[in-house]
């Protein structure tokens, strides 16, 4: 009966002991599991930063890079910025007068035109009355023409050269009415006083139009 005790507590102590053992190899190659993971983290936070270095690097020297590039564009190694910009002014200016050009080109054909329309205007008898209506119609054509002209020049023209334009315009008032009195008093008392009165306005009229586009339109 003792034999069996002894026996039952020799092999007690030796499962406890088999246990202890094992519990402690768990516990060192737990220990050196966890101390893998730590260098493994240590090593790939290392390469991150490393990593994020070199993008940082490779962010900051792009725009040295691309100024390298804008220079080397050039045939002679220079910046092209400026002369850019100048071609693209010039291009501005030169848009800018083919307008212009144009725009007097344009009123020159209106004029051109308007001519043709008076010429062809005729009266429908031989009776002052229905030549008056001609000349009048004339004269409305050629006025309505010289005001637009005028306005025109309102746009283009510079203060200064818009102050000369004035007192000329005046002073060719004054001389284009002067001029047509001069020539209907030829007609003094007659039929044909006012007819010649209006057919001389108009005529002053369209030199006038053709002086103004040709003279200041720009």
């Amino acid at each position: 009966m003792k034999n069996g005790r002894a026996f039952i507590v020799i092999s007690l102590l030796a499962v406890v002991l088999v246990v202890f053992t094992g519990c402690d190899s768990s516990s060192e190659a737990s220990g050196s599991i966890t101390d893998n993971q730590s260098q493994t983290n240590q090593v790939s936070h290392s390469t991150d930063e490393s990593s994020n270095n070199s993008s940082s690097d490779s962010s900051s020297a792009t725009p040295e890079n691309e100024d390298k590039k804008q220079i080397s564009d050039s045939p002679d190694g220079t910046d092209t910025s400026d002369s850019t910009n100048r071609e693209d002014i010039s291009k501005e200016d030169l848009s800018s007068d083919d307008t212009t050009v144009n725009l007097k080109e344009e009123y020159l054909a209106k004029l051109k035109d308007a001519k043709k329309e008076t010429e062809a205007i005729e009266a429908q008898d031989t009776s002052t009355y229905a030549l008056k209506k001609v000349e009048n119609d004339r004269w409305d054509i050629w006025d309505e023409l010289l005001n637009e002209i005028y306005g025109v020049l309102k746009e283009q023209l510079s203060p200064e050269e818009m102050d000369r334009l004035r007192e000329e315009q005046r002073n060719w008032i004054k001389f284009r009415d002067e001029r047509a009195l001069e020539a209907s008093l030829k007609y003094k008392g007659g039929t044909q006083e006012h007819l010649e009165y209006v057919a001389v306005l108009a005529n002053l009229t369209e030199e006038r139009c053709f002086e103004l586009v040709e003279g200041y339109m720009q």
